[in-house]
């Protein structure tokens, strides 16, 4: 029997034993969220737990891990095609490939820009999958913009900064004079978007991109899905909260030390919260929820001494506390600066804190926040077609490009 049946048998395995995932008693359409969200209790994937497991696949050496995760969230990718409304086409933007999508009907006014980040723990997905490539269409139709969406390169074949870099370079291609007149886009009126890990990006991006000299136009707002904002605190309480339920907890780790490296000893650290050193614990009030987060969201909550890390841990990895890894780590000064924010963060996500966290960091820096919490949200909605939650998600964040775009 070969590698890939052995693989197969496996997987189907898995997927049996992992096919029921309990969700939040107040979410609405459960079953349809039940056959939509990717069924796989990746977080039990440890070896000291269960023999059947990405750890042990990998050990075997049948698949890296991160591969394993693509093959499990396999997830359809869809050709550039153009329908009655939109032009869609697939090029590059300083040698980085990009989607973009421009409404085919005449416009005396040049249109808004839609720079559009798909998520996906910068291991899976891109703007080819067919719900960013639904979503990037919907929005080019309905608010009559032009939207591009970058291909970066992924997981787990390419690490930080290669990301970040990846899409900065091409919003600052998108952000030039001659390329905004190709695509008649109204140079002050440009938004950067991004959900989940495309969040961190848009947010990381957003922050570099006003100090940059040779960018002469800068976006006019940045748009938040449900970002993941910071890797010094795995103990939030949303990560409490909803450590059993997709994205898990021990998966997130092991993202976040393959975005920074190969060496799992890393994923350890990150997971028992002590990679700051003593020396860089100022850095904690930046990501403090006991103090940011609002009263409602803390509840039985209780905020413990740090154990701090060591500064060899951080002479090894001096991404560890880069901003653009953890956007929440910029200081007050630099929040002033950006521009008005749109943020959704979702009761039901391990990540709900780091948006709450940056709601409260924006607005005490005086930047003009709205944020849009959805009690009955889990995360990935933009994912997740058909819900009526999604719909009015989807409706509530175009109103307000709308009136503030």
């Amino acid at each position: 029997m070969g590698k890939k049946t052995i693989w197969l048998l496996m997987v189907g395995v898995l997927g049996a034993y992992y096919l029921y995932t309990p969700l939040p008693d107040n979410i609405d359409e459960p079953w349809r969220v039940t056959w939509q969200v990717v069924p796989v209790k990746i977080d039990r994937f440890d070896v000291h737990e269960f023999p059947f497991q990405a750890n042990f696949i990998e050990l075997l050496g049948l698949y890296n891990f991160m591969d394993i995760i693509k093959i499990l969230l396999h997830v359809k990718e869809v050709p550039p095609i153009s329908d009655e409304n939109i032009t869609v086409t697939d090029t590059t933007f300083n040698h980085i490939p990009v989607r973009v999508y421009v409404p085919k009907k005449q416009s005396k006014a040049l249109r808004r820009g839609i720079f559009y980040i798909h998520g996906g723990a910068w291991t899976f997905e891109s703007a080819a999958s067919q719900n960013n490539d639904l979503f990037s269409r919907w929005t080019a139709d309905r608010l009559d913009a032009v939207v591009v969406s970058p291909n970066y390169r992924l997981l787990p074949k390419y690490h930080f900064p290669i990301q970040f870099e990846d899409v900065y370079n091409s919003l600052k291609w998108f952000l030039r004079k001659e390329v905004l007149a190709k695509y008649g886009v109204n140079p002050e009126r440009i938004g950067l978007v991004g959900s989940s890990s495309g969040g961190n990006l848009a947010a990381a991006v957003v922050q570099k991109i006003l100090d940059d000299p040779e960018s002469k136009f800068k976006p006019k707002i940045q748009s938040l899905f449900y970002p993941a904002l910071q890797i010094l605190d795995m103990d939030t309480p949303s990560y409490q909260e909803n450590s059993n339920f997709l994205p898990f907890r021990r998966l997130i780790a092991r993202l976040r030390s393959e975005y920074l490296s190969i060496d799992r000893s890393l994923e350890k650290t990150i997971f028992s919260n002590q990679i700051v050193p003593v020396e860089s614990s100022h850095l904690l009030k930046f990501v403090n929820w006991s103090s940011l987060l609002p009263k409602r969201f803390i509840k039985g909550h209780v905020y413990n001494n740090r154990t701090y890390g060591s500064s060899e841990l951080l002479k090894k990895y001096p991404d560890l506390l880069d901003v653009r890894v953890s956007p929440l780590l910029a200081d007050d000064k630099k929040l002033r600066s950006l521009p008005q924010t749109y943020i959704v963060t979702c009761q039901h996500d391990i990540f709900r804190d780091d948006g709450l966290m940056y709601v409260t960091r924006l607005q005490n820096a005086g930047v003009s926040v709205t944020h849009n919490h959805i009690e009955n949200g889990i995360h990935g909605l933009l994912s997740l077609s058909g819900l009526k939650i999604t719909h009015e998600m989807k409706n509530q964040y175009l109103s307000w490009l709308r009136e503030n775009l």
